[in-house]
């Protein structure tokens, strides 16, 4: 199953971080956020990616391009161009299409752009932003069990300030919670069925506008509550707040276990004058 990444958005609210580089690639625990999210998936099977691309899309592109070389010990021979990949670096045996969406197309575009490369099949979709330890199989379980056009997860909206309980003007109990206890919205994380493509105008057309509103009063719009951690990186404080948990070995999106593959003497050649990696 195809899993869809938007990364394509400038992310001006994370300014701090993004002049450089798109908000999907700024790090958390020295790894970009992106990657946070494909890991995810990946770890419950899901790992055939179409990524959106826009604003400083050369940089996702040039990171997936070097993924085995970033994280493989290498050999480099200057003199013929030869570069040897040891086999004791990372390996992830993911399918990733980075397919360029438009600087300035909306949401819904970037969606109706990926659909030559999602096909007709049921397609998973994410930002490219926010973590979660959400349960993607029994999101995919809940999704083929209503029959509908698309899922989404609804979660708990996060806390952005001291939770004050209080008795008149006495404060009774103070909290730094990171979710409300109240209400919810769309944590993304959705299910689809391909026919949503045809709720897509154009390029100019907002997801969370017309496709979603449309389908919710066509009765095609189902909620999968996900009551556990969800954490979008908007801002600076948000980026603090995630790497904090990671830091303190207590990120509950991590939800896999680092894999490395063994040592050994098995090494791959990229060839003079190529910018990819072959096997």
């Amino acid at each position: 199953m195809k899993v869809a990444i938007l990364a394509g958005g400038v992310g001006s609210r994370l300014s701090e971080e993004t002049q450089v580089k798109p908000k999907p690639m700024v790090e958390i625990g020295g790894k970009p956020i992106l990657w946070h999210i494909m890991m995810h998936y990946a770890q419950c099977g899901f790992k055939d990616f179409v990524i959106a691309l826009g604003y400083r899309g050369e940089v996702i592109k040039k990171y997936m391009v070097d993924y085995c070389s970033l994280n493989s010990n290498l050999t480099v021979d200057l003199g013929s161009g030869r570069i040897d990949l040891h086999g004791d670096g990372e390996r992830s045996d993911w399918k990733v299409d980075l397919i360029d969406t438009g600087i300035n197309t909306l949401t819904g575009g970037r969606i109706k752009r990926l659909a030559p490369y999602i096909g007709g099949e049921t397609f998973m979709l994410t930002w490219g932003d926010g973590v979660s330890d959400v349960n993607l199989t029994d999101l995919l379980a809940f999704h083929r069990a209503h029959g509908k056009l698309a899922t989404l997860t609804a979660v708990r909206p996060p806390a952005r300030f001291g939770h004050l309980q209080m008795n008149g003007c006495q404060v009774t109990e103070f909290s730094e919670k990171p979710q409300t206890a109240e209400g919810w919205i769309n944590g993304a994380f959705f299910v689809l069925e391909p026919q949503v493509f045809d709720y897509i105008a154009g390029d100019d057309t907002q997801w969370e506008k017309e496709p979603l509103e449309t389908l919710a009063r066509q009765g095609e719009l189902m909620a999968y509550t996900h009551t556990s951690f969800w954490q979008c990186m908007d801002t600076l404080r948000d980026k603090v707040y995630l790497e904090k948990l990671w830091q303190e070995g207590n990120a509950p999106w991590r939800t896999w276990q680092p894999t490395l593959t063994p040592t050994s003497e098995r090494k791959v050649r990229i060839n003079h004058g190529t910018d990819f990696l072959h096997p």
